[in-house]
């Protein structure tokens, strides 16, 4: 079990290498909350996510012959380049597996920080599977994203510092994947202060924490689902970090993918923080879930930021639409000088900004006369999107939402 003299020591061995992140009160969401609410920037750290914490923490207690042979790991992102600075750090040869597909930004960044990147497999298991496999045949030594005591020891110095930062902490939410994060934050505050509630927060479609504390054991999610918070789309939680969950984790709740993305545009505009998915979920919990959990000083641990520009375009597409200020209608008109002009009064008056707008009058399907009209408007939620749906049929269209 993981000890609290381990997480003192890997917050001295990442002493002056590692950025003290800092905690953010943040005045919009204490009020919308009614309770002081404040963010651990882990967005901020180096390489844009708290991994180096561990990774450095595991690698520089292992002995010199073996991290001379290489290390070896798997990730899709932030493992791959906490791991690899680390690597570079400590001089090391360092090879990353990721699963095919992995966006471009992330293969990029990892080798930037002077890593090997290896394509294999279609998901995060199969090049788990390849990623130990070459550490058998090439002598490397294989580096876990979260099941291993060093990394969890150094994943728990944010809990130091929270500590630190904010000694009168009452509620802390922290994202889950395969609990690493959790699981070391969760020790060095339980160990220190037992009174602060630890709450995990795991994306719906991959709930994995969720499953396992159901069936009291590590249990393989067998849903094949695409999260925003890919970060923490862990089939399945850790074995040393599932025990240790027990025992420190107080609550664990789950949000959905319309929660994650509205969380990200809300940190964006409201604090000017940019936010991966992974680790927007602790705000998406506070701000959707059916439960209450923020009573006193709470503390969301923003894990991450490494959102890539493509990315971030579909997510705030996303998480307007959730909101109600994006709307995409596709609608048939007639095919005449000023018709588009008429629609596009009748959307002025409405107070619908038009953000795109495409006029197709070759589509085979069209009856003579008539064009496919498509539009992107920014609406200003819910009941407006109404407004402008039931004009748009006393006019005489008819409208079709695109989802």
């Amino acid at each position: 079990m993981l000890t609290g003299q381990q997480i003192d020591r890997a917050a001295e061995n990442l002493k002056g290498l590692i950025r003290h992140t800092e905690l953010i009160h943040s005045s919009y969401y204490s009020q919308v909350l009614n309770t002081p609410v404040y963010f651990k920037c882990e967005n901020l750290q180096h390489t844009g996510a708290f991994k180096i914490r561990g990774a450095y923490n595991f690698l520089c207690q292992q002995p010199p012959e073996l991290l001379a042979a290489g290390v070896v790991t798997a990730s899709a992102g932030n493992h791959a380049q906490g791991l690899a600075s680390a690597a570079a750090l400590l001089e090391c040869p360092c090879k990353v597996v990721m699963p095919e597909g992995t966006p471009l930004a992330k293969e990029l960044a990892t080798q930037e920080y002077g890593a090997e990147v290896v394509f294999f497999g279609s998901t995060y298991d199969e090049a788990v599977t390849h990623a130990t496999r070459l550490a058998e045949e090439q002598n490397l030594l294989y580096v876990s994203a979260f099941d291993h005591e060093l990394i969890m020891a150094g994943q728990g110095t944010i809990g130091l510092e929270l500590l630190q930062d904010l000694p009168e902490i009452d509620n802390l939410l922290v994202p889950i994947g395969g609990g690493g994060l959790i699981a070391g934050v969760a020790s060095a505050i339980k160990l220190k202060k037992p009174s602060v509630k630890i709450i995990g927060v795991e994306a719906a479609c991959v709930a994995s924490a969720t499953l396992a504390r159901r069936n009291g054991r590590p249990t393989h999610v067998s849903t094949r689902c695409h999260s925003l918070a890919d970060g923490i789309a862990v089939k399945q939680i850790g074995e040393l970090t599932f025990p240790i969950i027990e025992k420190y984790v107080d609550d664990i709740v789950t949000v959905d993918e319309e929660a994650i993305a509205m969380a990200i545009v809300s940190l964006m505009e409201k604090s000017k923080l940019v936010v991966e998915g992974a680790g927007a979920v602790g705000l998406a919990a506070l701000l959707h879930s059916r439960k209450t959990l923020h009573k006193g000083h709470t503390v969301c641990l923003l894990s991450g930021g490494n959102l890539d520009v493509q990315t971030m375009s579909r997510v705030v597409e996303r998480g307007m639409l959730a909101e109600g200020r994006y709307l995409k209608l596709r609608l048939e008109m007639i095919d005449m000088p000023g018709a588009l002009a008429q629609l596009a009064n009748i959307l002025s008056e409405l107070k619908a900004n038009i953000f795109q707008v495409s006029h197709d009058r070759h589509k085979s399907s069209l009856p003579l006369g008539e064009a496919e009209v498509v539009l992107d408007l920014e609406t200003r939620g819910p009941s407006h999107i109404e407004d402008v749906l039931m004009r748009l049929e006393d006019e005489g269209y008819r409208p079709e939402v695109i989802r």
